[in-house]
């Protein structure tokens, strides 16, 4: 797992509160996406920025609700014990209300496809977490090594959460594998947080509709009577496209 390392309280403050400035923007990808710089005390801080305004309807997702999907992954790796995905908010910027999340320094050309056997062999709770938030698009350009650290981090989460079984990932050559036990205690201890009236379930509430919340904890219940990760199904599509 990710060492669980506080959020610099000046990275979380300037995400907060700084004045978001456009640099550039992301091509690849359905929906806009655009690198930022936040200004906050005389400090600068990249970010990604992904307006609700820029985002492509999708049959099967409610309208503008894919930057709060963003935040939502966020807070779940959080409770985990993970700390997989970059510090992720919901605020305003320049074309309106969107997800603003940390920037990750990393090498693009090596993902899930390049990873070495050493760092893929790391990638187990990246396949819980996934199958916890039913992550309907992990590709493996999704899976970031930071440069300097070689944490994990994990982006592009405006598809998770549904309902119904959409799982689709590159990551599935841990089918039929015992889910390692550290990893079903901290699941284990997700649940019991989930269930609270205040905290975690509140937080989440303000992103997902209660029959996605009741989803996930469903999935969490069944992840936890299984103990082993799901093979590959061969009844629906299970790939996202493009891999990458």
């Amino acid at each position: 797992m990710s060492p669980s390392l506080a959020i610099p309280e000046s990275l979380r403050l300037a995400l907060e509160q700084g004045r978001i400035e456009l640099r550039g923007q992301f091509l690849p990808g359905s929906n806009y996406t655009f690198l930022v710089t936040v200004r906050h005390e005389d400090q600068e801080y990249p970010a990604v920025y992904k307006p609700q305004r820029g985002e492509q309807p999708l049959w099967d997702f409610p309208p503008a609700s894919l930057a709060g999907r963003e935040v939502a992954a966020y807070l779940v790796s959080e409770a985990l014990g993970f700390c997989f995905v970059p510090f992720t908010l919901l605020r305003d910027g320049p074309y309106g209300p969107g997800s603003l999340q940390q920037f990750i320094d990393y090498d693009p050309e090596y993902h899930y496809f390049t990873f070495s056997p050493a760092d893929r062999a790391r990638l187990r709770p990246v396949a819980l977490f996934d199958l916890l938030v039913n992550n309907a698009d992990r590709k493996g350009g999704h899976i970031l090594i930071e440069k300097g650290t070689r944490r994990i981090f994990l982006i592009d989460h405006g598809v998770c959460f549904h309902e119904e079984d959409k799982l689709r990932t590159v990551l599935w050559e841990f089918g039929g594998e015992a889910i390692p036990a550290e990893l079903l205690e901290a699941l284990a201890a997700f649940r019991a947080r989930l269930k609270e009236t205040a905290g975690l379930g509140a937080a989440l509430e303000a992103y997902l509709t209660p029959r996605e919340m009741n989803a996930l904890a469903a999935r969490a219940k069944a992840i936890l009577a299984s103990g082993e990760f799901p093979a590959l199904p061969s009844d629906r599509r299970a790939y996202p496209y493009p891999p990458v």
